[in-house]
């Protein structure tokens, strides 16, 4: 007699290559993170005529991490272990510029979302070089890529470069968001 040996599709999956490895690590934390600054900025200014505005921002990078929590599992990569960390200081950033007004908020959208835009033109262009590259994957970062756009410009629209301290404040938050890319992409 024959034994049907039923194997989930997870586990035929092989393993990603260092690049898409880091790649998937990085962005899973990257959407962790600005998940969290949008559930700060909500906690904030959820009830102000902002509310809305961030709300649909949330709502999209909501819908981000949860695709890159597919693809981690899909890819079986192991999420960075700075995520407690991520998931605090997020939030923490989300709020406190939040605390500081709207246009401070905005500031902080600005901010992250441009370090964003280049990593993933970054990542974007890796693995446009690759022809064995996932197209579901490629068409992941486009997509992600250019609402983290939209936000960018939201934000631009709303008043961020108003301001006080504007150009220190965006200056601190890019310098932050580098330095966790760069970490989350190895550890």
């Amino acid at each position: 007699m024959s034994r049907v040996i039923h194997v989930s599709r997870r586990m035929l999956h092989k393993r990603p290559t260092p690049l898409i490895d880091e790649i998937i690590r990085v962005d899973h934390a990257g959407e962790l993170g600005a998940d969290r600054i949008y559930a700060g900025q909500m906690a904030i200014l959820g009830n102000s005529k902002m509310g809305p505005t961030i709300q649909h921002m949330w709502d999209q990078e909501k819908e981000h991490r949860r695709k890159f929590e597919v693809l981690i599992n899909k890819y079986r990569v192991r999420p960075t272990v700075m995520t407690p960390l991520w998931n605090v200081m997020g939030f923490a950033l989300g709020a406190g510029t939040a605390l500081l007004g709207e246009k401070a908020a905005m500031a902080c959208t600005v901010a992250v979302e441009t370090v964003i835009m280049d990593h993933y033109n970054d990542q974007l262009r890796q693995l446009m070089a690759d022809p064995t590259t996932d197209q579901d994957l490629l068409a992941t970062i486009t997509k992600f890529r250019d609402e983290e756009q939209e936000h960018h410009d939201i934000g631009i629209d709303c008043g961020a470069e108003q301001a006080p301290f504007y150009q220190a404040i965006t200056e601190v938050i890019k310098v932050g968001c580098k330095t966790a890319i760069a970490i989350s992409k190895k550890v």
